[in-house]
Parts: structure tokens; C-alpha cells; sequence
């Protein structure tokens, strides 16, 4: 976009990242898309499911996933490799929002691909924070 002001001009770019909520609880992506509101330039899409994630992924372009472990269909670590495995979704950041505090499971989510790792409850800021820093290293985009 170009703003004339005056005899200056300023170029402001604007850019739209797509975030992917994936949690089978309403209420925590209720959450997660309120802690993420602030972000500038975002969409949300949510699936409820890892099935519907995968789905997702295949209808447009997203630029970062939010990711649950614990879902009916679909474990969350199964759709990480999922991500992981498929040379288009390859590079696409994945913060793991889970219940799940133990040393092992994040050593899990960890080796899988997982860009970073983050338990419930969690503070808003925090989230905006770590999935701000996942859009600032997206290729092409920060």
C-alpha cells in the first residue's frame, strides 16, 4: 500500500498470515483466537479434529498451526508428522498447545518437528508472543 502525505511517501506492506487452531475444545480455541486477535494481519481457520487439520491444510495456504495432542480421531503428534512428511507443509511452524507437561511428551513433540511447545493453561501474551515469533521466520513472509 502507498500513502502519500504531503510530498512524502511511505510504503506500508501488508501481510495476511493464516493461523490454523487444531483443539477439539471450544472454549480453548475460543482462547487461542482471542490471544491471537491482537496479532496484526491475521485469519483464523480451526478444525476440531486432526482429520479436519489435514483437510484444512489441503483447502489454503496457512502460515502457522496451533496444534492439541489429545483429539478423538487423530492423535496431535500424528498430524505433526503428517505436516512434517509432506514437502508443501513442510516449513510450516507448528506450536504444540497441549496439557501435557511431562519431559517426555515434549521430548516427543520435539523430535517430530515441533517448532515449539507451549501447556495449558496458558497466559495469553505468552501464546501471541511465541505464534508472533513463528510468523516472523515464515519464508517469504517476515
Amino acid at each position: 500500500m502507498l500513502v502519500r502525505l504531503g510530498t512524502r511517501r511511505l510504503n506500508f506492506s501488508y501481510t495476511m498470515y493464516t493461523i490454523l487452531i487444531v483443539d477439539d475444545s471450544p472454549t480453548i480455541r475460543r482462547m487461542v483466537r482471542a490471544s491471537l486477535g491482537t496479532l496484526p494481519g491475521t485469519t483464523f481457520v480451526e478444525a476440531v479434529s486432526g482429520l479436519q487439520a489435514i483437510e484444512a491444510l489441503a483447502v489454503g495456504p496457512v502460515h502457522a498451526i496451533v496444534l492439541d495432542l489429545n483429539m478423538p480421531d487423530m492423535h496431535g503428534l500424528d498430524v505433526l508428522r503428517f505436516v512434517r512428511s509432506h514437502e508443501h507443509y513442510r516449513t510450516v511452524p507448528v506450536l504444540v498447545l497441549t496439557t501435557r507437561g511431562d519431559s517426555t511428551s515434549r521430548e516427543a513433540v520435539m523430535q517430530a518437528g515441533a517448532t515449539s511447545y507451549m501447556t495449558k493453561p496458558f497466559m495469553p501474551t505468552d501464546l501471541a508472543a511465541a505464534v508472533s515469533d513463528l510468523l516472523a521466520a515464515v519464508p517469504g513472509k517476515g
